[in-house]
């Protein structure tokens, strides 16, 4: 005689289902890009129904626009920390100058512009990508102020100082695409130059001794 176990189902919360459609989609954002995203891509991935994906998020372009905003903010909030608990900006900027260097940070590269290509035609995620941008902007120009404010950077407009720092960080991300790794180290920290210049800091001030620890 055999007998069996039948497994108890767990019901999931509506947020907590939510937010993993939402991180599920997020994946595929960073890993395949944004087109990838269909209400049957993102049910298969969880082994459930197409219409639980549908109930939550019955246009897929909203479902398109929370992954790009998942993705995108859980980035922002690994780079610049709302609260960091390294007390000085200096180094948590040099930090952040460390982590957006490389291949690592390629695939947020590539979810950047495919969210600014298709935001073209998709007005959802464009206004999902200025409230990124809004907050990209906000957050350093934040850190630069608290920079200021304890005499470690110089600068009249730290927002001002932050758009022109994360412009050529964006010009520098174009190249993800590409593949292209053999560039001058004059290029590849080129963006922490620039802030350099903008902060009143010496060259190489921004080469951060400990870029792994936070």
């Amino acid at each position: 005689m055999t007998s069996s176990v039948q497994r108890k189902r767990v019901r999931k919360s509506p947020e907590d289902r939510r937010a993993e459609i939402v991180g599920a989609a997020a994946e595929v954002a960073l890993t395949e890009g944004l087109e990838c995203i269909t209400l049957r891509r993102i049910a298969d991935q969880l082994a459930v129904r197409p219409g639980l994906i549908s109930h939550y998020f019955p246009a897929v372009e909203d479902l398109v626009a929370e992954a790009f905003g998942s993705a995108a903010t859980a980035e922002l909030d690994a780079l610049l920390p709302a609260d960091p608990r390294d007390g000085s900006p200096l180094r948590h900027l040099g930090r952040f100058f460390a982590r957006t260097t490389g291949p690592s940070y390629d695939d947020v590269s590539r979810l950047w512009l495919n969210a600014r290509h298709l935001s073209r035609y998709r007005p959802v995620l464009r206004d999902r990508v200025l409230d990124q941008e809004t907050a990209w902007r906000g957050r350093l120009g934040g850190l630069i102020a608290a920079g200021v404010e304890r005499g470690e950077f110089h600068a009249d407009d730290p927002v001002l100082a932050a758009v022109r720092i994360l412009v050529v960080i964006d010009g520098l991300a174009g190249h993800a695409n590409t593949g292209l790794r053999n560039h001058p180290s004059s290029v590849t920290r080129l963006a922490a130059a620039t802030a350099e210049r903008e902060l009143g800091l010496t060259e190489g001030a921004l080469d951060s001794p400990d870029p792994g620890q936070s």
